[in-house]
């Protein structure tokens, strides 16, 4: 099905691996084309309750885009490889389902961006961030700029980013950049043990949080009023009609996603 991912799902959760590891996993157009792909399969799988993404070998998450691609672009052509990327992440950001970075080492550049764009992150303790761009003559092309300053401020990104420095994943999750650091070894386990928890919520409530957020970084959208159309669209779910009954008689609810 892919040419450069490996998919499984289990329990309700997809797991993508990027699996370029002789290229520390970099992003090439094979590997925008396989996410947009894997999107749609996500998208469109009832089975497929939330998604982790991380990459194959003991290195690397994503190590940045594939150089070597860049050399035979123009100003036109390279603007539209940004546009591309920043599609491809924006479909990841606003899914409706929970996707979850796993960040198993050097997640920089374009890997760092596609963490970025992931929901919420989980690292293992030799993870290393960084948007290392202008070490090229570049700046990053998808949306780092915009979710560097969005998720640590933007005294800490502008430093990060005009200086190319990298952070371990102890500073990642002080600064906010990722919500747990575990190990190596229980890295996947850790964040397959968390979607269980929101897999076990109401689908269509999980979405509505997802999208409510996101709609704090949307200028062209008001939030609250989001919220407030959000929040009484719940009402017309049979999952909040068994949520609240299963509140009033002291159960666990079974939700359906209807």
């Amino acid at each position: 099905m892919y040419q450069t991912l490996l998919a499984s799902l289990e329990n309700g959760i997809y797991t993508i691996t990027i699996n370029r590891p002789d290229k520390l996993n970099a992003l090439n157009k094979d590997v925008f084309t396989d996410l947009n792909t894997a999107l749609d399969e996500i998208e469109s799988n009832p089975e497929i309750k939330s998604v982790i993404i991380t990459g194959s070998g003991p290195k690397a998450f994503v190590a940045g885009a594939d150089i070597s691609e860049f050399n035979s672009l123009n100003k036109e052509q390279a603007k539209a490889l940004a546009k591309r990327g920043q599609d491809i992440f924006a479909r990841i950001e606003n899914s409706s389902k929970p996707i979850v970075a796993a960040v198993n080492g050097f997640a920089l550049g374009g890997g760092c961006e596609l963490a970025m764009s992931c929901h919420f992150r989980v690292a293992s303790d030799n993870a290393k961030f960084g948007q290392p761009e202008v070490n090229l003559g570049l700046i990053p092309g998808y949306g780092g700029t915009q979710r560097l300053v969005q998720l640590i401020g933007k005294g800490k990104a502008m430093e990060l980013l005009m200086s190319a420095h990298m952070i371990d994943a102890k500073e990642a999750k002080e600064l906010g950049l990722v919500n747990y650091v575990t190990t190596t070894d229980t890295l996947l386990e850790h964040t397959r043990k968390i979607l269980d928890v929101i897999n076990s919520k109401a689908p269509l409530a999980v979405a509505g949080c997802i999208k409510a957020a996101n709609a704090v970084f949307n200028e062209s959208i008001d939030g609250f009023a989001l919220e407030i159309e959000e929040f009484g669209n719940t009402f017309d779910t049979e999952d909040m009609k068994e949520g609240v009954t299963a509140f009033l008689e002291k159960r666990k609810a079974d939700f359906k996603g209807k």
